[in-house]
């Protein structure tokens, strides 16, 4: 392990001691370790150089929109590559909720995640990505 020395201003030190103290950090090195971690993954996953990963795609959606969950049912198996499990919730009597995970490439999970999202009656929709192996 490296030691490296990281002159920062009293505002963002005072921000950085803060989220330090609610996420429950033992120490800024932590803490500092993993924005780090956090930005190179960022920065990877929007060059499309992260590789293979996983992703959480969640999204909420009108289950009584016309043919929606039939068009949502088609893209899925057109990407049965990608997906590794699904899980469906029923929210109330209109709004579902499914959480995929996925694994392959960053760039063409974002795009699967992009056509899914922007069904038409899908409320709300996330993907978070991360590597497959974790950062040392």
């Amino acid at each position: 392990m490296q030691r490296v020395t990281v002159t920062l201003d009293d505002d963002l030190m005072e921000a950085l001691d803060e989220m330090i103290k609610a996420r429950g950090y033992q120490n800024r090195s932590e803490a500092i370790r993993d924005l780090a971690r956090a930005g190179l993954k960022h920065t990877s996953i929007e060059s499309g150089s992260l590789g293979s990963a996983i992703g959480v795609l969640s999204y909420v959606f009108d289950h009584e929109a016309r043919e929606l969950a039939k068009r949502l049912t088609s893209t899925f198996h057109s990407h049965h590559d990608l997906t590794v499990s699904s899980l469906h919730v029923h929210l109330d009597e209109k709004n579902c909720l499914e959480v995929s995970i996925l694994k392959g490439s960053s760039g063409e999970m974002q795009h699967f995640a992009e056509h899914v999202i922007s069904e038409r009656a899908v409320r709300y929709g996330h993907l978070h990505i991360m590597p497959v192996a974790p950062a040392s």
